[in-house]
């Protein structure tokens, strides 16, 4: 049995499906709340009612479990202390208890619990949670990930189709991201667990080309057929304004910890599925049909194509 926590979410969705469909008995944890749970739709899977910080649900729904995949964050939520720190570790601790056999933990790159950025704090503080718990381990840091219904490029295209015809870009947008399609991080996190040779392992992995934020932001307008003016501001500001467009627009796409995200280049060695799981990362502008169903595809080929191959 194999427990997933995030089952929910954009990634631990595609994660499920790709374990049932493997041949895994699967449970996800989800938090008590409200609102009905987004589970994978035509998927068998057992559901365990509990929130991380409650050690005594935690111990019962990691009975006959082996291993646990934890994908859970608080960021949207705005928990990100309660679920990535405090959640990781009594989770951590439950696992040492019940006698999992692994935990794989989907982290970030930049991820340091000395970072400034709360986002990458938590997620090193996480981290260190795992390690010192005694449950053998193996840690992914992963690059920004896209795909359908992403927090990534589907949100930038809202974004856009909001903004009234001027789009801030932080520092200018300069600073270099490294996409990695969903299911490429999912096949990598299947086998993880598959493979004795990740325990007790971090491994930092992202997709085959670099993209300036900029870049990005050009291909999502060609895909969404809009026009906007990519402006620069300052990151102070725009954290001020995010904060101000949060509070007043209903669904407002972007969250705080994004521009954590954006603070810096996030990327790794462009080579690294290939070499560490023997995988080609899918290209970019090649798997965006989700944000429109259009013709576009081969004009972003024609215009981003020669330029990714020299990256």
């Amino acid at each position: 049995m194999i427990l997933v926590t995030g089952g929910t979410g954009f990634i631990g969705r595609a994660l499920v499906r790709q374990l049932v469909e493997a041949g895994h008995e699967v449970r996800t944890l989800i938090r008590p709340s409200l609102h009905s749970p987004r589970l994978p739709q035509g998927i068998p899977v057992e559901v365990a009612m509990v929130s991380l910080n409650d050690l005594r649900g935690l111990r019962a729904a990691l009975r006959g479990v082996d291993s646990v995949y934890h994908l859970a964050s608080g960021e949207r939520g705005g928990q990100l202390f309660e679920t990535d720190v405090e959640g990781t570790e009594i989770l951590a601790q439950a696992a040492a208890g019940a006698g999992v056999q692994r935990i794989i933990y989907l982290s970030q790159l930049g991820a340091d619990k000395a970072s400034a950025f709360p986002a990458l704090r938590a997620k090193g503080l996480a981290e260190e949670h795992i390690r010192k718990s005694g449950v053998p381990y193996t840690i992914l840091r992963s690059s920004i990930v896209f795909g359908p219904e992403d927090n990534f490029t589907t949100k930038m295209a809202h974004l856009i189709r909001i903004a009234p015809g001027i789009v801030f870009l932080p520092n200018g947008g300069e600073m270099l991201l490294q996409p990695l399609w969903v299911e490429d991080l999912v096949t990598s996190l299947l086998w993880s667990l598959e493979d004795a040779k990740f325990e007790n392992q971090t491994h930092e992995i992202g997709g085959s080309e670099y993209f300036s934020l900029r870049q990005i932001f050009e291909v999502i307008l060609s895909a969404t057929g809009k026009k906007r003016l990519l402006l620069s501001a300052s990151t102070p500001l725009l954290r001020a304004l995010n904060i101000i467009l949060e509070a007043s627009i209903s669904n407002y796409p972007l969250s705080g910890f994004f521009l954590d995200y954006l603070a810096t280049d996030r990327t790794c060695e462009t080579d690294s599925l290939p070499r560490i799981f023997n995988l080609m990362p899918a290209r970019f502008t090649y798997r965006l049909n989700y944000l429109d169903k259009s013709t576009w595809l081969g004009l972003l080929r024609a215009r981003f194509g020669k330029k990714d191959r020299k990256n």
